[in-house]
Order: structure tokens, then sequence, then C-alpha cells
């Protein structure tokens, strides 16, 4: 099966609206490989999982609108992910919603 799409919805707030875009980027990056997902690698010589997100949120700002896209190697239910991410996201951050897309 070709590589799948998923793009979710999520929010940041509480204090963790004072981490940067570059942490709530790696947070993201802990809690898949924690969560054990099947996220596609880059190819190269330093690979890393394959994450999109919107444009940054300012410092501070709480929202419950931010967009991220994960490339999957293999189908996973989005029901599924959504499960498994907010199982290993901290306080302040949870997945609102994941829909495949096209």
């Amino acid at each position: 099966m070709n590589a799948v799409k998923l793009e979710i919805r999520f929010c940041k707030k509480g204090l963790l609206r004072y981490i940067s875009h570059l942490d709530v980027l790696r947070l993201f990056q802990r809690a898949v490989r924690r969560a054990d997902l099947p996220v596609a690698l880059s190819q190269g010589f330093t690979p890393h999982y394959r994450i999109s997100f919107d444009n940054a949120l300012k410092l501070g700002v709480e929202s419950d609108n931010e967009k991220a896209v994960f490339k999957l190697k293999e189908w996973l239910d989005p029901k599924e992910f959504t499960r498994r991410m907010n199982e290993k996201l901290p306080e302040g951050i949870m997945v609102l919603e994941c829909k495949k897309r096209f």
C-alpha cells in the first residue's frame, strides 16, 4: 500500500502555550516514537519523521486549531492514531481531530 497522509487538528493550552514551535515539533516526534506509530522517515543522511506543521503560533498564545500532517508508511485508522498520540502527549497538547488527507 502507498504512503498515507493523516491530517490532525490539535490544541495548545495552559502552560504549554509558552513552548516554542521547535519544541512543539520535538514534542510530537517524541510522542510518535513512544506511541510506536508508523510515521515515514525522510531519505538521506539524517532521517527525520515526515511531519509538517502549518504556520508557527506565537509564543504564549493558546489555540484550538493548530494543524499538522503526518506521512505514514502504512495505513492506521485515524481514531487509533488519535488515541495513541493522546496517550503520549503531555497535558496541554491534545489531538482533537484526525482524518485522512487526499
